[in-house]
């Protein structure tokens, strides 16, 4: 049978895990199954592994406690086959498909407001409607405490359980009824689901001539709207000299966006990424050339439009434990170059390839097929990029005993040998925060009191950036301009000399 691949690579954030996916369909006309094969891939079946799993299965099904029925046993028995093998290896039912697809795709229908949940809240808290969605247009304001979803009360009901309800489809309507401060009574409000496109590109000017671009993921759209921030920075300052691509907490996405991204500030067909693996479909090669980033038949022309100087203007990149992925991607490919410096502390380590094979038009098993490796050969897997230069966070006290990285994942691959080997961390410059002076709950406080610090309407576009408060962000900065490192902050070696 003829196999056709679809042009979706995903490295990100699905159902709760970093990811790096890969989709297979059939190319035969009127098929609607869906299947991987390769001309190496075995057929042999152990006979005896099937019936003993046959025996465990009527065993189950009729001397287990309750009476349980076959669709939840052999949905069952498939996760626990794929989540033995590794972290991101999993079945994915219409739910998790569903939220593949909206992940990739950058929309959803829903309401268009930005929530959260804390212990004890009594109701779903609005934390900023996003500007000109239904939610906007129809008064939700942040602050609002949403009670009662379609006349459900969501007290007791999980995040994700009411974020289901609010969602649905375009066009459709959906009654909440919110709890406002200074209201004696919930304020109902019925609104009309729409489709709500995020945006993964936010912009500002960082400081004269120093522009700031955040990537938060890498969606269907990324490399457009990067092409957009660029122009529009392009245009505020004419005489722009350097720029600081944020890609902290960036837990990936499509592939090709990674390497449309990478391809804006990189020469005209340099290898971005390649993976292996035991297939021959497994080995691949993505360049900065449209057949490998141009989602849509839009990209190409968006990425020509950038002005030539973001090809050679000096670009420091943020990253940190949560850059992850695709994210890892653009890093290592512009530290490869050379064309960037790369700044912050080890990011996440994932460096597999899941391969999303359709069972049927809804369901999908997601299987590691590959491992992805940099231009010059580096595997992140379970080891992350090495920083140019260290730069801690201010909250680094706090953070280092939140040690979530893919190789404290249990079951995770192990990295393999390299042609070129990462940097070793004694080598590298490290700067550290002041001392601080707070204790580690104080350090909490501040840092849950930053995180809520949102606008009261979200611009989607727009960088909120806060040189004052954002220690890894001001040296960043300091790089692009030129400033000395501190003397404290260099290696041994270094300041021997």
């Amino acid at each position: 049978m003829r196999l056709k691949t679809i042009s979706k690579f995903v490295l990100g954030a699905v159902c709760g895990s970093f990811l790096t996916i890969s989709i297979y369909a059939t190319a035969d006309s009127g098929n609607d199954t869906a299947i991987a094969a390769d001309s190496a891939v075995s057929n042999n079946i152990p006979i005896d592994e099937v019936n003993n799993f046959a025996r465990v299965y009527s065993i189950t099904k009729n001397y287990y406690v309750e009476s349980v029925n076959d669709s939840k046993l052999m949905k069952g028995a498939v996760t626990g086959m794929l989540s033995n093998l590794d972290p991101h290896s999993d079945y994915l039912d219409a739910e998790d498909f569903k939220q593949l697809s909206e992940m990739t795709s950058g929309s959803f229908a829903g309401l268009g407001i930005e929530v959260s949940r804390d212990k004890g809240d009594s109701g779903v808290k609005v934390v900023a409607p996003i500007y000109g969605t239904p939610a906007y247009t129809a008064g939700i304001k942040s602050g609002d405490f949403i009670v009662r979803i379609d006349g459900t009360p969501v007290n007791g009901m999980s995040l994700d359980d009411a974020i289901k309800k609010m969602r649905g489809k375009t066009g459709t309507k959906v009654r909440i009824s919110v709890a406002r401060a200074n209201e004696l009574k919930p304020i109902e409000f019925t609104i009309t689901r729409a489709k709500i496109e995020i945006h993964s590109i936010k912009s500002a000017m960082l400081a004269p001539d120093y522009g700031y671009i955040r990537v938060t993921n890498f969606q269907a759209d990324t490399s457009n709207e990067l092409a957009k921030a660029l122009n529009k920075l392009a245009a505020a300052d004419p005489t722009i000299k350097g720029l600081v691509l944020d890609l902290r907490d960036d837990p990936g996405g499509l592939l090709q966006s990674a390497v449309g991204v990478s391809g804006a500030f990189l020469p005209k067909d340099s290898l971005i990424v390649y993976t292996d693996g035991r297939i021959a479909s497994a080995k691949q090669k993505y360049y900065a050339k449209p057949d490998d980033y141009d989602v849509d038949g839009t990209q190409e022309k968006s990425l020509n439009s950038i002005p030539e100087k973001f090809k050679t203007l000096p670009i420091v990149v943020l990253v940190n434990q949560g850059t992850a992925s695709a994210s890892e991607i653009v890093s290592g490919a512009l530290q490869d170059y050379k064309r960037a410096k790369i700044v912050g502390v080890k990011t996440f380590g994932k460096g597999s390839v899941q391969t999303v094979i359709p069972l049927s038009k809804d369901t999908a098993i997601k299987l590691t097929t590959a491992l992805y490796y940099t231009p010059k050969g580096r595997s992140i897997q379970a080891e992350g990029i090495s920083p140019d230069i260290i730069i801690q966070s201010e909250y680094s006290d706090l953070l280092d005993s939140w040690d979530v990285s893919e190789a404290s994942l249990d079951k995770h691959l192990s990295h393999p040998d390299n042609a070129i080997k990462t940097k070793n961390a004694e080598s590298v410059p490290v700067i550290r925060p002041p001392k601080q002076i707070a204790t580690k709950a104080e350090l909490k406080a501040k840092l849950d009191t930053k995180m809520k610090q949102v606008p009261k309407v979200v611009d989607q576009t727009q960088a909120q950036v806060d040189l004052k408060e954002d220690f890894q962000l001001q040296w960043a900065l300091n790089i692009l301009e030129g400033k000395p490192l501190p003397s404290d902050s260099l290696p041994k070696a270094t300041k021997a000399n």
